[in-house]
């Protein structure tokens, strides 16, 4: 009798490749940002009130346990996970989808000849669906950072900005979402995709382990993760002012925005840079780790590189 002989299962597509992207995305996003949620926390309350949080990140750590306990230091960590988790599927599965369109449209060759044109705009694209998602989510996280009396956690937190507020008040801080993830998602993935390029033409892919393979992702990742932090810095910061406290009736929030600005400054708008670059710097690192790892879990190698 003829011995079966196994044949390679063919690769994935479609719905079946980019539901598992999108999966493997949320994973990666919603465990970093969830584990980085002291960090966050320290951050926003930088921003928000610079003049009592004036010691940098060890100090803030330390002066938020001793006015308020440990167990606020864990402030907002519902909606982070819930919003990153949404957020994460729709930046990771929409960038792989609109880079195969690209492909697709543009051929692969020349695809490949202009892959930083179609990385910048597959994440530009991604990110703004992804921040649909994110906006209500994150507004609820600022504000119960800000005002840790304001609710007890995200459903009760999200309820009352609902009830009092109504739904503007979620997507008041969608301007500077976009100003900030936009710009920091561009170049977080066009900065991993070139730094592990780098990588992976001096050790091959195919002849590196898995483990290797990891660590490679690790490193393009924290680099992408500085680039990130430092150009989307001043956005963030005004998005932590913008979702602090309810605008003037009658004012836009074009308005409030334009005022903030004034407030700041360049200075200003960097309260926070080294918690954050620390913060971006490490969840990027891991983003991108994990992301690699849950693919080749979950057998999503169906996707086309364009990198040389």
């Amino acid at each position: 009798m003829a011995a079966k002989v196994d044949t390679p299962a063919a690769p994935l597509s479609g719905v079946q490749l980019y539901s598992r992207f999108a999966l493997a995305g949320a994973i990666c996003c919603s465990v970093t940002h969830g584990a980085l949620t002291p960090v966050d926390v320290v951050k926003t309350r930088i921003q928000l009130d610079p003049a009592t949080y004036n010691n940098g990140m060890i100090g803030g750590f330390k002066k938020v346990v001793q006015n308020e306990g440990a167990a606020a230091l864990l402030t907002g960590a519902g909606p982070t996970f819930a919003g990153y988790f949404l957020q994460g599927a729709f930046k990771f599965g929409g960038y792989e989808f609109f880079k195969q369109q690209w492909i697709n449209y543009l051929g692969y060759d020349t695809a490949s000849k202009y892959r930083t044109g179609v990385y910048l705009a597959s994440s530009a694209a991604a990110e703004f669906f992804a921040d649909i998602a994110l906006c209500p989510l994150e507004a609820t996280r600022i504000r119960l950072v800000s005002e840790p009396t304001y609710a007890s956690g995200l459903v009760s937190g999200f309820g009352k900005m609902l009830r009092q507020e109504g739904v503007g008040a979620f997507y008041a801080g969608f301007g500077p979402i976009l100003f900030k993830q936009i710009p920091y998602t561009m170049a977080k993935f066009v900065v991993y995709e070139k730094v592990a390029e780098a990588v992976f033409r001096v050790f091959p892919k195919k002849d590196m382990s898995n483990s290797m393979q990891t660590v490679a992702n690790l490193g393009s990742g924290l680099i992408a993760g500085f680039a990130a932090a430092i150009v989307s810095q001043p956005a963030d910061t005004m998005l932590s002012k913008i979702n602090k406290t309810k605008g003037a009736p009658g004012e836009s929030t074009t308005s409030r925005l334009i005022k903030i600005a004034k407030e700041l400054g360049l200075r200003g708008s960097y309260a926070g840079i080294g918690a954050r670059l620390f913060m971006v710097g490490t969840l990027t690192a891991g983003q991108f780790a994990i992301y690699g790892d849950v693919k080749r879990v979950l057998g999503a190698v169906g996707g086309i590189e364009i990198s040389k």
